[in-house]
């Protein structure tokens, strides 16, 4: 059985972490198992989000400058979400901050003791939904500073900064597809929370259909997605800038049993989340980092996974050779190359151009065989992968990222720029 290769190792490891039964010693919690049970209460720690939002200020610290920030699956001061950019509202010259919870959230209220939560006519749940709405944070206390207790001080006093949101039809007030809350979306620049994950497609679907800018939190293996590769592919979505391939921890409510540790401070659990990043289509400079990549002739002469080869493995069914990791890029080969996709990670779309996946259909050109029953009796799978012959034996490689060089036309002598 062939090695595997790093990036594959943690694909797999991935993998296990969304296991049906994930172990309370670790503390890994799958999405994909959340996902399946519906609980989406999985709440980010400020400095996950600081240290996020934070890298986009480095590279253009008016990124967030006169515009409004949306958190619409965010409790109101229950959400770090809510907290870091209340507590950061004239840091980041923000224009407006809306924030919304959802009828019967096991967590609305608990920081506040906003009377719309406990009144009502006994026909909704409790508690119920509230969009809070800041357009300014200033010293509500006078001790000469505006911060998060200023806001907390600004929204007791003010009932108008806070309204119910309705259910509709179709929605619970405070859901994200209900009407109060699309009426809210139109008004806000960019999105920033940590939707939930058994409906990540359709969220994200909603926030391109109403050309949002956006900054969320969602399953690493969303990445394979029809609908998220598509915006990958297209250069309207891509990674963000923290956290990837190195998982998350959440605050988990009460009643969760797989956990990692507790919070000191607040005495909530905290689980780790492995399969867990950022997408967004707010620039940032990783994105634009050139890879230093040494030549297909130097890979195969000192890498430790093609030393010894006479040539890079070509797939079988893509015209296209079989890169394991993103360090044997070779820089001097022009044609189609299937690399992990954690390699998003490292994509500048300035030096590489994104074709297709293996694991999906795709208009890229590079696939050049079906397998039938015939060539294999699991031919099935075959068709889903990259596949390498080895001799009369098939080698499959997990999902592949089908990309090329761009390659920058350099003016000729003579001629002028």
């Amino acid at each position: 059985m062939a090695k595997l290769t790093e990036q594959e190792q943690q694909a797999r490891d991935a993998k296990q972490d969304m296991s049906p039964t994930p172990s309370l010693a670790s503390g890994n919690v799958g999405l994909s198992n959340a996902k399946k049970a519906k609980q989406d209460e999985f709440y980010t720690q400020y400095v996950d989000i600081q240290k996020e939002v934070e890298a986009y200020l480095e590279y253009d610290p008016k990124t967030f400058r006169g515009k409004v920030v949306y958190c619409n699956c965010d409790d109101p001061f229950e959400s770090n979400f809510f907290k870091y950019f209340a507590a950061n509202f004239n840091k980041l010259a923000l224009k407006k901050l809306i924030a919304t919870s959802y009828d019967g959230s096991p967590i609305a209220g608990q920081g506040t003791l906003f009377p719309e939560y406990n009144e009502g006519n006994g026909k909704r749940q409790k508690p119920k939904a509230l969009a809070v709405i800041l357009d300014h944070v200033k010293d509500e206390d006078g001790d000469g500073a505006a911060n998060i207790d200023d806001v907390k001080l600004f929204l007791k006093r003010n009932k108008a900064a806070r309204t119910a949101l309705k259910a509709d039809d179709r929605y619970p007030g405070g859901d994200f597809r209900s009407a109060d809350c699309i009426a809210l979306l139109k008004q806000a620049d960019i999105v920033v929370t940590n939707p939930p994950f058994s409906l990540f497609r359709e969220y994200i679907t909603q926030l391109v259909e109403h050309g949002k800018k956006l900054l969320i939190i969602g399953n690493t293996n969303s990445i394979t997605y029809k609908e998220i590769f598509r915006l990958i592919k297209d250069n309207r979505l891509w990674l963000g800038c923290t956290n990837f391939n190195v998982g998350m921890f959440f605050e988990v409510p009460a009643h969760w049993q797989h956990f990692h540790h507790i919070n000191q401070e607040t005495g909530r659990k905290i689980a780790r989340v492995a399969s867990s990043c950022w997408y967004t289509n707010l620039d940032h400079g990783r994105r634009h980092q050139p890879l230093m990549l040494m030549t297909m002739a130097e890979n195969l002469k000192f890498s430790k996974n093609l030393r010894g080869n006479a040539a890079y493995d070509r797939y079988d069914n893509y015209d296209a050779i079989e890169v394991g990791t993103y360090k044997e890029i070779p820089s001097d080969y022009d044609g189609v190359m299937g690399v992990p996709v954690t390699f998003l990670d490292k994509h500048n779309p300035d030096q590489f151009e994104i074709l297709g996946i293996t694991d999906r259909d795709n208009n890229s050109g590079v696939k050049t065989k079906e397998y039938s029953e015939a060539d294999a009796p699991n031919f099935g799978d075959l068709n889903r992968r990259g596949v390498i012959r080895v001799g009369n034996d098939y080698k499959t490689t997990y999902a592949r990222l089908l990309i090329r060089h761009r390659r920058r036309t350099r003016p000729t002598r003579g001629t002028k720029k």
